[in-house]
C-alpha cells in the first residue's frame, strides 16, 4: 500500500468505528415503572418551585448564613474536587477514541573495528574501522479502530461517572444548605429557651421566697415549699445544659460554614427574627423526583454507566484492529535529516489481534460488569423508593407540625388571658400575688413549648424541600454544573464530560 492511500484507508476504517455497540438496553426497575401518580398526603396541587424558598422567612441573617455555607463549606469543596477528578478521568478515557500523533528527532554514531568482522578482508590496510552516523526526523501516528465499541463504551461510562459526581455535588450543596438552616433554627430556639428559663427562674425565686414566708406563718404545708424549691433548682440546673447545647450548635454551624465558632458568634450577634411560613408546599408529581432529586439522578446515571461497561467488556471478546504509520527523513549528516525531497521515509502497519485463550478472564469481566449493573439497578430502585417515602413523610409531618403550632398558639392565648385576669385581680386587691406568679410561670412554659413548635414547624418545612430536592441552592443550576444528561435518557451520548473545555 502506498502512502497516498493511507488517508483513504483510515477514513474508510474510521467510518466503521462505533457502528457496533454491545451494551444492552437499559431496563427500568419495576419499582420505578410502578411509581404512583400522586403523593399520598399531598393536598396541594401544582408545580414545585424550590428557588430560594428560605427567603419566605424574611431573615437577612439566615440568607447570609446560607450564602456563606455554600461558598465556604469544606464538604462542598471536596465534592467539587471529585467532580474535577471524574471529569479528568473521562477525558483520559476519551483519548482512546482519537489517534495518537508523535514527533521524533534523533541522531546516532557508532565506530567498530573492521578486523575480525565479516568485512575484515575488504578494507586492506587503508581502512581499519567502520564509522556510521545517522540523523532522523519523523512523524508517527497510531489509531485503534473501535469496531465493537470497547473504547467508546468505556469513555461513555467514564463520562457518566463524571455526571454522577456532579449530581453528588448538588446533593452535598443541598445537604449543606439544609443543615445550615436546621442549625440556625436550633440556635433561635435554644436562645429563646435560655431567655424563658431565666425569666422562669426569676419567677420561681420570687415564688419560693413568698412560699417560705407563708410556710413560716403556717399558711402552707412543707410539701408545697419543697415542690417550689425543686422547681426552682430544676430550672436553674437546666440553664447550663441549654448553654452547652447552644455552644455545640454554634460549633456545628461553624463546621458547616468552614470557619471557627468566634466568627459564628459575630454573625449571630444580632436579633434573630425569622418569620414562620405556613404556606403549603406544592410537591408536584412523584415522577418529577426522578429528575429533581440529585441522588436519584446520580443513581440513574450510574446505572447507565454500568450498562455501558457491560458493552465494553463484551467487546473484548472480538478482534481489535490497530493502524500505525510514519513519515520522516533520514541522513548521514544533520542537514540530510531535513532533506525532504531525497531522504524521506514512510511506513504503514496494520495489526489485528483476536483473543483465543485468556483463562476465563474475559468471561469473568463480563459477569463482574453484569453484577455491578444489578447492584446499580437495586441502588436506583431503592433511591426512588426512599425519595417517594421521604416526600410523603415530610408532607405529613409538615401538616402535623403546623397543626401542633396552632394548638399551642391557642394554648398561649388561654394562658395569657389567665395571666391578665390574675393581674387585674391582684391590682384590685381581690387576687393573690402567688396566683399571679403561677399564671406568669405558666405563660413562660407555654411560650417555651411554642418556641419548640416553631422550630419543629420550620424544620418540617425544610424537610419537605429537602425531600423534593431540586436546585434550590442560590446560583446553582444544572447548566452551570455542565450536566450533560439530566433527562434520564441513557441513549443520548454527547461526547464531552462535565467541565471539559478541550
Amino acid at each position: 500500500m502506498t502512502w497516498s492511500r493511507v488517508p483513504a484507508a483510515l477514513i474508510a476504517a474510521a467510518t466503521l468505528t462505533g457502528c457496533i455497540s454491545l451494551a444492552p438496553d437499559v431496563q427500568e426497575p419495576s419499582v420505578v415503572s410502578d411509581l404512583p401518580e400522586q403523593f399520598i398526603y399531598a393536598e396541594t396541587r401544582g408545580d414545585y418551585r424550590p428557588e430560594n424558598w428560605w427567603k419566605a422567612f424574611e431573615d437577612p441573617v439566615l440568607d447570609e448564613l446560607i450564602v456563606q455555607a455554600l461558598r465556604s463549606n469544606l464538604d462542598i469543596a471536596e465534592a467539587a474536587a471529585r467532580v474535577e477528578q471524574a471529569s479528568a478521568q473521562a477525558r483520559i478515557a476519551r483519548a482512546s477514541l482519537l489517534p495518537t500523533l508523535d514527533v521524533s528527532a534523533g541522531g546516532s554514531y557508532s565506530s567498530s573495528p573492521l578486523a575480525g568482522s565479516a568485512f575484515g578482508d575488504l578494507g586492506g590496510d587503508a581502512i581499519d574501522r567502520i564509522e556510521i552516523e545517522t540523523y532522523t526526523l519523523g512523524l508517527g501516528a497510531a489509531y485503534e479502530l473501535d469496531l465493537f465499541g470497547r473504547a467508546r463504551n468505556d469513555f461513555r461510562a467514564a463520562r457518566q461517572d463524571a455526571v454522577a459526581t456532579a449530581f453528588d455535588l448538588r446533593s452535598v450543596q443541598l445537604a449543606t444548605a439544609a443543615e445550615s438552616v436546621s442549625a440556625y433554627f436550633d440556635v433561635v430556639d435554644t436562645r429563646r429557651q435560655i431567655e424563658l428559663t431565666v425569666l422562669t427562674t426569676d419567677v420561681l425565686e420570687d415564688r419560693a421566697a413568698r412560699t417560705d414566708e407563708r410556710f413560716q406563718r403556717g399558711l402552707v404545708e412543707s410539701f408545697e415549699l419543697y415542690q417550689v424549691r425543686q422547681d426552682l433548682r430544676s430550672a436553674e440546673a437546666s440553664l447550663p445544659e441549654l448553654e452547652s447545647a447552644l455552644a455545640a450548635i454554634k460549633g456545628r454551624l461553624a463546621v458547616l460554614l468552614g470557619t471557627y465558632p468566634e466568627e459564628v458568634d459575630q454573625l449571630l450577634d444580632r436579633p434573630l427574627t425569622p418569620r414562620l411560613n405556613f404556606d403549603p408546599v406544592p410537591p408536584g408529581l412523584p415522577a418529577e423526583l426522578l429528575d429533581q432529586r440529585p441522588d436519584v439522578a446520580a443513581a440513574w446515571v450510574r446505572l447507565d454507566s454500568a450498562r455501558l461497561r457491560i458493552g465494553a467488556r463484551k467487546a473484548e471478546r472480538f478482534p481489535s484492529l490497530t493502524l500505525s504509520g510514519g513519515l520522516g527523513t533520514q541522513g548521514d549528516q544533520p542537514d540530510g535529516a531535513v532533506d525532504f525531497d531525497d531522504n524521506w521515509t514512510s511506513s504503514l502497519d496494520a495489526n489485528i489481534v483476536a483473543p483465543i485463550f485468556s483463562a476465563g478472564r474475559i468471561s469473568a469481566n463480563i459477569r463482574s460488569a453484569r453484577a455491578v449493573y444489578d447492584q446499580q439497578a437495586a441502588a436506583y430502585a431503592r433511591s426512588v423508593l426512599t425519595a417517594y417515602r421521604e416526600v410523603d413523610t415530610a408532607i405529613e409531618d409538615y401538616e402535623e407540625q403546623r397543626q401542633r403550632y396552632l394548638l399551642i398558639g391557642a394554648q398561649l392565648l388561654e394562658a395569657s388571658s389567665s395571666l391578665d385576669l390574675q393581674r387585674r385581680r391582684f391590682a384590685s386587691g381581690v387576687g393573690d400575688y402567688i396566683a399571679y406568679l403561677d399564671a406568669l410561670r405558666a405563660v413562660y412554659q407555654v411560650e417555651a413549648s411554642l418556641s419548640s413548635a416553631a422550630r419543629a414547624t420550620a424544620l418540617a418545612r425544610l424537610g419537605v424541600h429537602r425531600a423534593l430536592g431540586g436546585n434550590w441552592s442560590p446560583g446553582i443550576t444544572p447548566n452551570e454544573l455542565e450536566m450533560v444528561q439530566t433527562d434520564r435518557s441513557p441513549h443520548t451520548d454527547p461526547d464531552t464530560p462535565p467541565g471539559d473545555g478541550e
